[in-house]
C-alpha cells in the first residue's frame, strides 16, 4: 500500500510541500544507511488528537544518533515541538509520525563526518501495520533463517537505518513462506524479536520476554506493556527464551508503535495455544487501547495533546 500523501513535511526547520521534500542521489544515507529514525503514532482520543510516547521517542532518537556519532542540529524540545506542529499542520486526527535524521550530500567515502546532518518529520494516516484483522484475530509467523546481529557488530539498541537491512531480509523471507511476519533468533539461538516488533510469550500464567541483551530494540510500546502487566498483577520474566518455548506457549504477541499489541496465532504452522487471541493478550490490549482512546485514564502521562 502506497504512503498516502499529507500536505507538508518538516525539513530542516521549515515546512515544505510533500513532493518537494527531496535529497540528492549521492547523499551519504542512500549509500551507507547512515540515518536514525523513530516510529511514533498520534491517536484520536476523546480529548482530541494526542501523540503517544513523545518524550521517550525523541530521547531514543537522540540516543541512537549519539551511538553513531551524529549530532542532531536541533534540541530535544525543538524536535518535540516540530512533531506536534507537523501533525497539526497536516490536520491529522490520528496518524503515523516518522522523524528521520540522516547524513546528506557532501562526500561519498565511508567516513560520514564531512556530510551535513539533515532532519525531517513526516506524518501520514496509517492503519494496522500487520493487517486490519490482526489486532483481534492474530497473525501467522515463522522463525527466520536470518539471525539478529551480534552485540559487537551493529548497535541493536539504536534505531539505525542500516540495521534494517536485516529486518528486510527477515520479513521478505516470511512473506515468501506465506507468513505475515518473522521471528528472529539471536546469535546464540535464543528468541530475539520480530522484524520490527518486540515479542512476548505467555506460559503458565506468566509473561516472558527477551532482555535487552538478546539483540533487541528497547521498545517504547514494550515498556508500556510491561507496566500494564505489572498493574494487573501478572508476573513478567525477562529472560532468554529458547525457540521451543514458542511452541509450548499458551499465548504470544508482538508489540511496537506500528504493530501496537498484536496476537500471534501460529508459529511455523503450529497454533499458539488455542490458535486465537488469548485472555492475557486481550486484557492488555484493553488497557492499552483504553488509554489511547481516552476511555481510560492516562495515568502515566503517555499522551501529549496536539493543541
Amino acid at each position: 500500500m502506497a504512503i498516502p500523501k499529507s500536505d507538508v513535511i518538516w525539513f530542516n526547520g521549515e515546512f515544505v510541500p510533500w513532493d518537494d521534500a527531496q535529497v540528492h542521489v549521492l547523499a551519504h544515507v542512500l549509500h551507507y544507511g547512515s540515518s536514525v529514525f523513530e516510529g511514533i503514532r498520534a491517536y484520536h482520543t476523546k480529548q482530541g488528537t494526542a501523540v503517544l510516547g513523545l518524550e521517550p521517542h525523541v530521547k531514543r532518537l537522540f540516543n541512537s544518533a549519539k551511538v553513531i556519532r551524529m549530532d542532531i542540529p536541533f534540541t530535544h524540545q525543538e524536535i518535540s515541538d516540530a512533531i506536534l506542529a507537523t501533525v497539526k499542520r497536516n490536520g491529522h486526527e490520528a496518524c503515523y509520525i516518522r522523524p528521520l535524521v540522516f547524513r546528506g550530500y557532501e562526500t561519498l567515502g565511508v567516513n560520514p563526518t564531512a556530510c551535513p546532518v539533515e532532519t525531517i518529520i513526516a506524518t501520514w494516516e496509517w492503519g494496522a501495520y500487520l493487517g486490519p484483522e490482526a489486532i483481534e484475530v492474530g497473525v501467522d509467523v515463522g522463525v527466520s533463517s536470518w539471525r539478529r546481529m551480534a552485540p559487537d557488530t551493529h548497535p541493536a539498541m539504536a534505531k539505525v537505518g542500516g540495521n534494517y537491512v536485516n529486518s528486510q531480509l527477515v520479513v521478505m523471507e516470511a512473506k515468501r513462506h506465506g507468513y505475515v511476519e518473522g521471528i528472529v533468533l539471536d546469535t546464540n539461538g535464543y528468541v530475539s524479536e520480530g522484524s520490527g516488533e518486540n515479542i512476548f510469550v505467555v506460559y503458565d500464567g506468566k509473561i516472558y520476554t527477551p532482555p535487552l541483551g538478546n539483540s533487541i530494540l528497547s521498545g517504547i510500546t514494550r515498556s508500556y506493556v510491561l507496566q500494564l502487566a505489572k498493574d494487573r498483577g501478572i508476573e513478567v520474566v525477562e529472560q532468554q527464551i529458547p525457540r521451543e518455548m514458542l511452541y509450548f506457549a499458551d499465548e504470544a504477541f508482538f508489540t511496537g508503535t506500528a504493530a501496537e499489541v498484536t496476537p500471534i496465532k501460529s508459529v511455523d504452522g503450529q497454533p499458539v495455544g488455542a490458535g486465537s487471541r488469548g485472555p492475557i493478550t486481550k486484557a492488555l490490549q484493553g488497557e492499552f487501547f483504553g488509554i489511547l482512546t481516552g476511555e481510560k485514564e492516562d495515568r502515566y502521562g503517555w499522551l501529549t495533546p496536539v493543541k
